[in-house]
């Protein structure tokens, strides 16, 4: 049954055959919005709860509690463009729920990000690009329930219905601006981006407070924490609900050899000092021990230390940049690709691309010593030579 939104129809599709059909229809398209709704409080791995699609003036909506989304994979393989907002999410339960992600990707945030936007919500770009006032959902809304609420089926249809005509306005201005290429670099960039849970060996870096932890201690809150994420996968549970960050900080401080011991750790329970977690937990913490090249306290810590000062240096630079060419500073560049940079690796995101033609010279006469910055009055900076 059809129902609408704004001026499209949106249709419900629980049937295989209905989505094989819509599938080979939009096959046919040069475009499609997408976005999804899901969840993962209780799991590790995303569950997703629906799929939106508008393609063609229709909208639709994917249920994969009562059909098969296969097909997807072949719309997702396709020369069709995917135009999607915020899509990080979206590809991570993408990755899960249907093994694939689209092949060729467009992401409005992103592509807002050169016209002057800070990481804009999707409500805030239709306001400020198309003049249209988004209905605002509840967050908290279970999508997994079923049959979902009027009011919960209009809000994501309304997620895709103006994507398409949104992204129609962000080229063109893009294409004024002489940015559309750096905006197709930056979302292959995104859509090439890892997905489907964090790496083990860095688990321990979303840490609160990790970093205050002492060399020694630090190793065993790696182990620890790795540890954590692969059980957390297998058993396919939040990590917090395995092993708390504060046992963990605890564990690492403590640094047990013995169940008792274990027991005696900040934030451990009863259950993680029996059977085979406790085994494991103090196998971890023995590992942790072992390592002869524990991890550095914060990011930029290995960097040789007369680089160190050049990062808060190029850092106000890189936010000048920003100021002046209207583009988000988070999407010129994070303080990780500026110890990149320094430490001189190869694969650098701003040693080449649009990221090195805005930054590359003036970080490097920057950290040469043969300029300076200088505050202009006006609340911006000057690059300026050095005698």
């Amino acid at each position: 049954m059809a129902s609408r939104v704004g001026l499209m129809d949106y249709r419900w599709i629980a049937s295989d055959r209905e989505v094989a059909e819509f599938i080979e229809r939009t096959l046919a398209e040069p475009r499609y919005a997408l976005d999804t709704e899901f969840h993962r409080e209780r799991t590790y791995f995303p569950k997703l709860a629906l799929v939106q699609i508008a393609a063609a003036g229709e909208i639709v909506l994917l249920d994969p509690l009562g059909c098969d989304l296969s097909p997807l994979r072949l719309l997702f393989d396709s020369d069709v463009l995917a135009v999607v907002h915020a899509a990080q999410q979206d590809l991570d339960v993408l990755t899960h729920a249907v093994g694939t992600v689209p092949r060729r990707l467009y992401d409005t945030q992103l592509a807002a990000g050169f016209l002057g936007y800070s990481t804009p919500s999707l409500v805030a770009l239709l306001q400020g690009e198309l003049r249209v006032a988004a209905a605002k959902g509840d967050r908290l809304t279970d999508w997994l329930r079923r049959p979902l609420s009027d009011d919960q089926r209009s809000y994501a249809a309304g997620d895709v219905a103006y994507l398409l005509q949104l992204h129609d306005t962000l080229t063109a201005q893009l294409a004024t601006a002489g940015r559309t290429q750096w905006v197709d670099d930056a979302c292959e960039e995104l859509r090439l981006r890892p997905v489907g849970g964090t790496d083990p060996d860095l688990a321990w870096t979303r840490l609160k407070d990790v970093r205050i932890l002492k060399p020694r201690a630090r190793g065993v809150a790696r182990a620890v924490a790795g540890w954590r994420e692969r059980r957390a996968m297998s058993i396919d549970s939040p990590v917090r609900q395995v092993l708390p960050d504060l046992a963990i900080l605890g564990i690492a401080q403590k640094q047990p050899r013995t169940t008792t011991e274990l027991g005696q750790a900040r934030g451990v329970d009863e259950r993680h000092t029996r059977g085979a977690i406790a085994k494991e937990l103090l196998a971890a913490v023995e590992l942790g021990l072992a390592d002869e090249s524990p991890p550095a306290a914060a990011e930029g810590d290995d960097l040789d230390r007369g680089l160190r000062p050049a990062v808060t240096l190029v850092s106000a630079w890189v936010s000048e940049v920003a100021r002046q060419q209207r583009i988000d500073a988070g999407l010129l560049a994070t303080r990780h690709d500026l110890v990149e940079l320094l430490r001189g690796d190869p694969d650098a995101r701003l040693a080449s691309g649009w990221r090195g033609e805005l930054l590359g010279e003036g970080i490097r006469r920057l950290v040469a010593g043969e300029a300076a910055l200088t505050f202009d009055g006006r609340g911006g900076l000057n690059l300026i030579d050095v005698p």
